[in-house]
């Protein structure tokens, strides 16, 4: 088993920096903004004689009792409990204040092993970290988070106890089927996270934005690894005002280009709006496997009910092979069917679709309903074969195919799915006219 290495301190030490600086990832959202990292935040670490895993968290505050400070604090209890070893990071340009002071009493309790991490040192006289002596957590190392300086001594004093290991093996990108969990702000996303987990792993707060980086968790459901990626809220553009937030949204948008499936949480509680249809425009843009589920369910009268049935294929009509799940987050149910939706999604966003096959689903749908003329020709579609996965790319081979209208690709998409059993991802159609090679002798 790899050892487990927290990173605990203050707010704005540099304690997201170090965890990137570690994972050699740009995985946490770093910026000069306190409070920045909330959830606890899991990676790799590669940087040190032993492979192992470290924990990122928010700025830690251990006499908070209220609020979403609370909340952050037991995000950073949490990561204490789970660790093996636990790295204090401390701004040896602040120098020690009072609540360093105090994180240090709460990690003399916890029974780990601290080293001491003296950030943002670069340029300091070696006797700058001489008062964190004071914590009576031993020698303080030195380092520079941002630039690298120190960081390989201190892992290799933080990893001293740990015999040598061959790093595992990575799992394979089909090993485990990657969700990303989409929506506007305070929709429920991160309380669907904690019911398909069985416990409360991400920070749930009544207060939009709450969720402010892109979080990946690993888990288990019946039998199949999937890994789950809890988003922060995109709001409309207009309101996009901080920018923090602004790196929110990215951080959300590059999610949905890595995932194999996109759930998109709507609020059963509100209206459809226009950004509901913007995120879903985004994630047919991208190509992505797609499930559709609406939250807050159990909490609706039977007229909000239908009113959001009766709304849904309205207002997201370009989304029907998506499969519609109604949910409650909160009391864990409709969830059984909303994963079983997603393992569907997820097979055919990866099909494999065979030449032969596909040339004879291409022939019976031009013989039920041949493409029309234009002018004095009528295109000739003649063999097609796939072109690509997630999303699944056909290419149809023949003549003119450039007058095909795009009424007879729609009919063809929709032909191909039905044969293929194509539920829950988009389909591309891709045509490709054959060139003349007498074209210009004469």
């Amino acid at each position: 088993m790899k050892p487990v290495v927290a990173l605990v301190g203050r707010p704005n030490v540099g304690k997201s920096t170090l965890f990137n600086r570690l994972t050699r990832s740009r995985a946490a959202l770093v910026a000069d903004f306190p409070g920045l990292t909330r959830d606890r935040h899991y990676g790799s670490g590669r940087i040190g004689p032993v492979p192992y895993l470290v924990i990122d968290t928010g700025g830690f505050e251990p006499a908070a009792d209220t609020g979403i400070v609370r909340a952050v604090a037991e995000q950073a209890e949490q990561a204490i409990a789970e660790s093996d070893v636990i790295i204090f990071v401390l701004d040896a340009r602040t120098g020690l204040t009072a609540q360093d002071r105090r994180i240090a009493d709460r990690l003399r309790k916890s029974g780990r092993r601290v080293v001491l991490a003296a950030n943002k040192a670069e340029g300091l006289p070696p006797h700058a970290c001489a008062e964190f002596y004071e914590l009576g957590l031993g020698q303080p190392h030195p380092i520079s988070a941002a630039h690298g300086d120190g960081v390989a001594a201190l892992m290799e004093a933080v990893l001293s106890d740990f015999p040598s290991a061959e790093e595992e093996p990575q799992a394979g990108t089909s090993d485990r089927i990657r969700v990303a969990i989409v929506g506007r702000p305070n929709v429920g996303k991160s309380t669907l996270v904690n019911a398909l987990l069985g416990e409360p792993r991400q920070i749930t707060y009544d207060e939009p934005g709450t969720t402010r980086d892109a979080i990946e968790i690993d888990f288990e459901y019946e039998n199949t690894r999937y890994t789950l990626i809890d988003t922060a809220g995109l709001r409309r553009r207009g309101k996009v005002l901080e920018t923090i937030e602004k790196f929110s949204v990215i951080k959300t948008l590059q999610a949905i280009e890595r995932c194999h499936v996109a759930l998109l949480l709507l609020d059963g509680a509100d209206q459809i709006t226009e950004q509901d249809a913007h995120i879903a425009g985004f994630i047919l843009e991208t190509g992505r496997a797609l499930v559709i589920a609406v939250n807050k369910w159990d909490g609706l009268e039977a007229a909000q009910r239908e009113r959001i049935k009766r709304e849904l294929p309205r207002r997201l009509h370009f989304l029907d092979w998506a499969a519609r799940h109604f949910i409650s987050a909160r009391e864990g149910t409709g969830l059984a069917g909303m994963m079983r939706s997603v393992q569907v999604a997820y097979r055919a966003a990866f099909a494999k679709l065979s030449t032969p096959r596909l040339t004879r689903a291409l022939a019976a749908a031009v013989q039920r309903q041949p493409p029309p003329r234009s002018g004095r020709t009528r295109p000739k579609l003649r063999y097609a074969h796939q072109g690509g996965q997630n999303p699944p790319v056909i290419v149809i081979h023949g003549n003119a195919l450039h007058s095909v209208p795009d009424a007879y690709r729609r009919y063809l998409e929709g032909w191909f799915r039905q044969a293929f059993d194509l539920q829950g991802t988009p389909l591309r159609i891709e045509f490709r006219t054959g060139v003349n090679p007498y074209a210009g002798r004469h």
